[in-house]
């Protein structure tokens, strides 16, 4: 017997019994072979998952994210054989890198093979590939025999959902199912990285760092692709992506009372602050909403996005979040909080326009 919530016309799968998980699986599967999308947890975020061979359910993506074409997907897969199935080629990089780091919060950008849509990949001709290691999206690829497609499973820019909940919020009734697999445990998106330049790019940092990658692959190239008039080779390259509904800046402040007082001055309109700190805790008798997130990258990257989203659904009009430390082991952290607020992760004020 399943247990099913329904929010409309979607329907809400959960999964914290044997029972309950083999039947989500099977009702997931079924739809992604019928070329439907569905809402699928992994360990980053929930993604908005379809048949990565298919030009329907591929299209079906985009036109319920409202996401620009020019925006590839990543495709996830359940083994090293379906791995190759979605590239031309399999270099030894990407073999050390595989094995290091599979299943996990790791995606490879190589040549693409023919067998992948050009939807897919935003017209290139290389394509990003992960293997999840949640193990509901493991068994729902492993039961379609297919790689899915899968961005996160919210409306284009906005912020990524790590709750079946936070999905719900998002999409609503576009999509028949959502698959409640609890909370994300990563809680950010992956690393990626682009094997096709040499040296290797790290085109999007997570939490799976820079030294990390080093250690197996060799040498990493130093820049981040941007967004601009070349294809994108990966998601996640836009200035602004994973934002709140409220304003938001980051920034360093030396006591409480300086933080009200720059508030003040600045941003005199703001009615509801929210305040996301780590290190120097603000009196929170000032503020609609202080949240203190754990000194600890990992920690930090799990709560964040829920984070933001409290701070949107109490109706912030600002939100300030602490600068984080400026070191490899933040590095993903920065990147997703510089997207937030519409640029570079400064330690001084900065806003999203």
């Amino acid at each position: 017997m399943t247990s099913t919530r329904a929010t409309g016309e979607t329907e809400v799968l959960e999964t914290h019994t044997a029972e309950l998980f083999q039947e989500a699986v099977r009702r997931a599967a079924r739809l992604l072979c019928q070329n439907e999308v569905v809402a699928l947890p992994t360990e980053t975020v929930y993604g908005l998952a379809g048949n990565a061979w298919s030009r329907d359910a591929v299209s079906q993506i985009y036109q319920i994210k409202g996401r620009s074409p020019e925006n590839p997907l990543i495709v996830h897969v359940a083994s090293f054989e379906m791995a190759r199935a979605c590239v031309a080629v399999w270099p030894e990089s990407a073999a050390a890198l595989a094995r290091a780091f599979w299943p996990g919060a790791l995606t490879l950008v190589l040549p693409k093979s023919a067998s992948i849509p050009d939807e897919v990949t935003a017209g290139g001709n290389t394509v990003a590939i992960r293997w999840p290691s949640h193990p509901f999206t493991q068994a729902v690829i492993s039961a379609c025999g297919f790689p899915l497609a899968a961005p996160s499973a919210n409306l284009s820019s906005e912020l990524s959902p790590t709750t079946a909940r936070h999905v719900q919020k998002s999409l609503g009734s576009l999509i028949p199912l959502i698959v409640d697999g609890g909370q994300c445990q990563i809680g950010i998106e992956s690393t990626v990285v682009d094997l096709c330049s040499e040296p290797p790019r790290i085109l999007r940092p997570g939490l799976i760092t820079a030294s990390a990658i080093r250690a197996v692959a060799g040498d990493t190239g130093s820049g981040m692709e941007a967004a601009g008039s070349a294809l994108l080779r990966s998601p996640g390259m836009l200035a602004k992506h994973y934002a709140p509904k409220a304003r938001m800046v980051i920034a360093k402040w030396d006591h409480s009372r300086d933080l009200q007082q720059r508030i003040a001055v600045e941003y005199p309109w703001a009615g509801a602050v929210c305040v996301i700190s780590h290190q120097l805790i603000p009196s929170a008798e000032h503020f609609a909403r202080v949240s203190v997130i754990p000194h600890d990258p990992e920690a930090y990257a799990r709560a964040l996005y829920a984070e933001l989203h409290e701070c949107d659904e109490i109706g912030a009009d600002l939100i300030v979040v602490e600068a984080p430390p400026d070191t490899e082991a933040w590095s993903g952290v920065k990147d997703r909080l510089g997207r937030a607020s519409g640029g570079a992760c400064a330690p001084l004020w900065a806003e999203n326009p």
